[in-house]
């Protein structure tokens, strides 16, 4: 017969494995002494962005991330743990994290994987710099567009050069 304790640390640890390898985004950050309110205002913010967020034991963490993309990280860790975990666009959850850290000086990023991809915690802050995913595929769009639009504006600016001298030897022969 298994004690509850036992019990109760195998669902966490499974808990964090799952949500570390089946989400896309997932970020690590250490705080203490940080109010519960400011938590859980956190919290609500990253829900709104479709990121999960669960709290850890530093013991846990490190049992339940060995053999996982974010083993490194895990041996910096001190304080409370806070896993951030979503499916949803990474540079929206890092402005969020990195705003909340400005504010809290206890509040610190450890790093994160996105998509398969080690991110440490200067990696993070260059993410929450880069525009958000629908303001690169305007910008993108709009660098695709620039040529043909310009290629437009020419074949149409010949033909109205075009049109206009037809019309000019038209009046010089009497023509209307």
């Amino acid at each position: 017969m298994m004690k509850v304790g036992k019990i109760f640390r195998e669902k966490i640890t499974k808990t964090l494995r799952d949500g570390v390898e089946k989400q896309e985004n997932v970020f690590l950050i250490n705080f203490s002494n940080t109010s519960s309110s400011s938590i859980c205002t956190l919290r609500k913010m990253l829900q709104q962005k479709k990121a999960k967020v669960f709290l850890s034991r530093n013991s846990l963490a490190r049992v339940a991330l060995k053999g996982t993309a974010l083993a490194p990280v895990t041996e910096a860790i001190e304080g409370q743990t806070l896993f951030v975990w979503t499916n949803a666009d990474p540079v929206d959850i890092s402005k969020i994290l990195i705003k909340f850290a400005e504010k809290n000086e206890n509040f610190a990023i450890r790093g994160g994987v996105v998509s398969s991809q080690l991110l440490r915690k200067e990696d993070v802050k260059r993410l929450s710099d880069l525009p958000a995913k629908e303001v690169l595929l305007a910008q993108l769009l709009g660098t695709l567009q620039s040529p043909m639009t310009r290629l437009a504006r020419t074949l149409n600016g010949k033909t109205v050069e075009l049109l206009s001298i037809l019309k000019q030897i038209s009046e010089k022969r009497g023509g209307n």
